[in-house]
């Protein structure tokens, strides 16, 4: 077996035009005319706008190429395109090869009879997704996405990128994945399906090998697994005819656990396809050991919707995922690895990959088996009408399905395939369910309910299947129950409901919830001009795609916090407020985790700079969530059920052993003076939430103003030990606090390349926002509130070539009586 790679030089030019111009492959249209300058970045402004023509117009990529020597000797070349974005025809030499409609499958036609020694030429025409989805859209009126390009749903591409409610209308269009050529004699393997099964001591491999062939030859196949530790285990059997059943016994495994469960040790296996002792193809996986299970059973509340991984229920602890650009193709390595371990620094150990967006490449699952996060994966539909009776789209569908599941089933982090994205929750709630979708309706119930799980079955038979999120698994009946299965709860946002509302939701699994927030001021820079920063601007409004998003963050804010006095000072409380929402609520539903079984809050990250509900911006920015999700997910966390000035003080434990430690609570006024204080002990079984303490203040409404419940929890058996965690609990809104210039001091020095910041506050400071202007560092913690009177170590990496002094120019510190005094 041979391979050449096509990736690299191409040239593009917009059809119908004479200039050829240089382009890049794996790449797209609108990132070849950037890299050109031929249009203004998308994202500056409302640029997107002069940009639309791009994805309105058809465009032709070519390439002339020499085959490599010994390719051109194989008995069967084929031409290989690992993605299509999206309608496009492609020819080889002047003669048509096919036609592609679906971004989603990989492509792959016969170019024996074609391909000739020295020069050849690849010629691919691609059609504008948006005129044939609007003249599909015309033909047939689907619902979609308000906030989009009509008929997105008619093709079989990311439904986001016509737009959403926090994405710009920049369809891509190009070769967005790598192009080779591959060339094979007698054989080549076709699929690979790796089953586990657990006893006692030892994990069995049955290894199904298929091949495809085209000669009668008699073949094996070998097969390799490597432990993490460097031990091996082999076994070889025969080709009868075209495939190949191997066993292979694993003792003493090491099992893959989700991030706080226990390590992910991962297995190589290597796969060889053989004629006698040469090796004519090979291919490799890499897996962990483990069970999965997605647990219903009848309890006090209803069923029970909980994943079981090593016998071990696990509260998922997560968000959404999705795409993290616009342009996918400008997705570095070193981007998606930043991302990914940032959700695992916050304790984060599930991400759901939105249906909205893409089936992520294999980069994004490799890191999520290395850093113990879970994916929850919804098959590529949101929000929208499809056209399920439609025989040619069914086709494409099916091979759609068959090639991703068995790209992704190998993955120790895969536990859960999902039907869609609020489609079943669209025929319920919204006015979907009309006469003239009466025959789409059927259509869709027959698809999610029957074909696409029995797909599912046939191609991965390990992994459990969910029908729509949300979903009661009963077709369009109490799609957002508490009862049974999955809910979406955006009644706060949507609602205009106050956050206290999360505390009426008791959810099986809380897979959707959020709150927006503005980006950090050095993003909104990024995309705007000075006379641009404010709430209401036609700028700022751009990039803000939820309709009434702007006036809901206000009213809620308002709600919580005095007005802010100035841009940058919104920009700080908008963030305040997000993470204080997305707190709430996950607090509630963890200390309930009998009940609750996984909160994954919307969303991780966005696709280009906006005002979003995103925890990380579009630069990798860490908003004021993601610091407060590292708090509120920690394996570990207090937290206090505050009702009619009544503090009852919660320990939750998600370890997998016993956890014994000590709260020690105080009722101080803002200037520090302890006015009543107390310690109670904390022993909870493994997996556990508890009330530890319930203190009950008798204070007059003068000094509730000027007074706080603090609550700090300490490990057992460490005297002198700094506390684990700590929360800060008001009796009124923040906006009525009396605060007082906290008067912060720092003391900054430098260890090992680690900046070390002592802060030192005067008087109450809440939620201190630190920032070293120039550079995106990570710190320690952040927006964390600082009481009076007390030293907190705060440390973050000393940026490259930067000097001590460097960084204590750089510090900023702001807090929450900076924003309104």
């Amino acid at each position: 077996m041979e391979k050449q790679s096509l990736n690299g030089p191409w040239e593009f030019r917009q059809a119908g035009g004479s200039e050829w111009l240089p382009a890049q492959v794996p790449g797209g249209v609108h990132t070849d005319l950037l890299t050109l300058g031929r249009i203004p970045d998308p994202f500056d402004r409302d640029n997107e706008l002069d940009v639309l023509w791009v994805a309105e117009s058809d465009w032709e990529y070519r390439r002339r190429f020499t085959p490599e020597p010994g390719l051109l000797s194989h008995e069967h070349i084929l031409l290989v395109f690992e993605g299509l974005d999206t309608l496009a025809d492609v020819y080889l030499n002047g003669r048509q090869l096919g036609s592609s409609d679906n971004m989603f499958i990989r492509y792959e036609w016969n170019v024996s009879g074609l391909l000739q020694p020295g020069e050849n030429e690849i010629l691919i025409y691609f059609h504008s997704p948006v005129r044939r989805a609007a003249s599909l859209q015309a033909n047939r009126s689907l619902v979609g996405v308000e906030m989009a390009l009509p008929g997105a749903s008619h093709i079989r591409k990311a439904p986001c990128q016509f737009g959403w409610d926090w994405g710009p209308m920049l369809p891509p269009i190009g070769i967005w994945k790598p192009v080779t050529l591959q060339a094979y004699s007698g054989a080549r393997l076709s699929d690979l399906l790796i089953h586990q099964q657990h006893r006692a001591g030892a994990v069995d491999l049955s290894i199904q090998v298929d091949v495809q062939r085209w000669s009668l030859q008699p073949l094996s196949v070998r097969v390799q697994v490597t432990s993490p530790s460097g031990e091996q285990w082999q076994n070889t059997a025969s080709l009868q005819p075209d495939r190949a059943p191997l066993q292979v016994e694993i003792p003493n495994p090491q099992l893959w656990w989700p991030a706080g469960y226990g390590g992910q040790p991962l297995y190589q296996v290597q796969v060889e396809l053989l004629q006698g002792e040469t090796v004519i193809d090979q291919t490799e996986r890499t897996i962990g050991l483990r069970t999965a299970e997605l647990r219903q059973e009848p309890d006090e509340w209803g069923t029970s919707f909980t994943f079981v991984i090593n016998g071990l229920p696990v509260f998922a602890k997560g968000s959404n995922w999705i795409p993290a650009d616009t342009f996918p193709t400008r997705l570095s390595d070193g981007r998606l690895d930043y991302l990914l371990r940032s959700a695992a620094a916050s304790h984060q150990n599930m991400l759901r990959v939105w249906g909205g967006g893409l089936y992520e490449d294999d980069r994004f699952y490799d890191l999520c088996d290395r850093y113990g996060i879970m994916v929850w994966q919804d098959f590529v539909f949101a929000c929208s009408i499809y056209p399920l009776n439609d025989p040619a789209f069914l086709a494409s569908l099916r091979e759609e399905v068959r090639q991703n599941i068995r790209r992704l089933r190998h993955h120790p982090s895969l536990v859960l395939w999902c039907g869609n994205n609020e489609i079943e929750e669209g025929w319920e709630h919204k006015d979907w369910d009309r006469p003239e979708y009466a025959d789409l309706k059927e259509a869709d119930r027959k698809f999610f309910f029957e074909t696409l799980p029995g797909w599912v079955a046939e191609d991965d038979p390990d992994h459990p299947y969910w029908p729509s999120s949300p979903s009661s698994n009963t077709p369009y009946v109490n799609t957002r129950s508490n009862e049974q299965g999955d809910a979406h709860y955006w009644e706060v946002w949507h609602g205009r409901l106050p956050f206290t509302a999360y505390r009426t939701q008791y959810p099986r699994f809380m897979s959707e919830f959020g709150f927006q927030s503005l980006p950090p001021l050095e993003t909104i820079e990024s995309f705007t001009r000075p006379e641009d920063r404010n709430l209401t601007s036609y700028i700022m409004e751009h990039h803000q795609r939820s309709l009434v998003g702007n006036g809901l963050i206000i009213s809620q804010m308002a709600q919580s916090f005095r007005i802010p006095k100035d841009f940058p000072s919104l920009v700080y409380l908008s963030m305040v407020l997000q993470a204080e929402g997305i707190r709430y609520g996950v607090e509630h539903w963890r200390r309930n985790k009998q009940r609750v079984s996984g909160t994954l809050y919307w969303q991780l990250n966005d696709c280009w700079p906006v005002i979003s509900w995103s925890s990380i911006d579009y630069f990798g920015r860490w908003k004021a969530l993601h610091y407060m999700a590292r708090r509120f997910y920690a394996p570990v966390m207090l937290s206090i059920l505050d009702q009619e000035s009544t503090f009852e003080i919660h320990v939750t434990c998600d370890l997998p052993r016993p956890w014994q430690g000590e709260v020690r609570w105080e009722l101080i006024t803002l200037d520090g003076q302890v006015l009543q204080s107390g310690q109670a002990p904390v022993s909870l079984a493994p997996l556990q939430s508890a009330a530890v303490e319930k203190v009950v203040p008798d204070l007059p409404f003068g000094m509730q103003r000027r007074t706080v419940f603090i609550a700090r929890l300490f490990p057992a058996g460490q005297p002198g030990a700094q506390p684990l965690d700590m929360r800060l609990a008001t009796f009124v809104p923040d906006k009525y606090l009396e605060l007082a210039n906290p008067q912060i001091q720092s003391v900054m020095t430098v260890q090992d390349g680690e900046l070390q910041i002592d802060l030192h506050a005067g008087s109450l400071a809440r939620f201190v926002e630190l920032k070293l202007k120039g550079a995106g560092v990570i710190f320690s913690d952040n927006y964390f509130d600082l009481p009076p009177g007390e030293t907190r170590r705060i440390t973050a990496p000393l940026p490259a070539g930067w000097t001590l002094e460097d960084a204590r120019r750089a510090l900023q510190i702001f807090s929450l009586y900076d924003s309104y005094a």
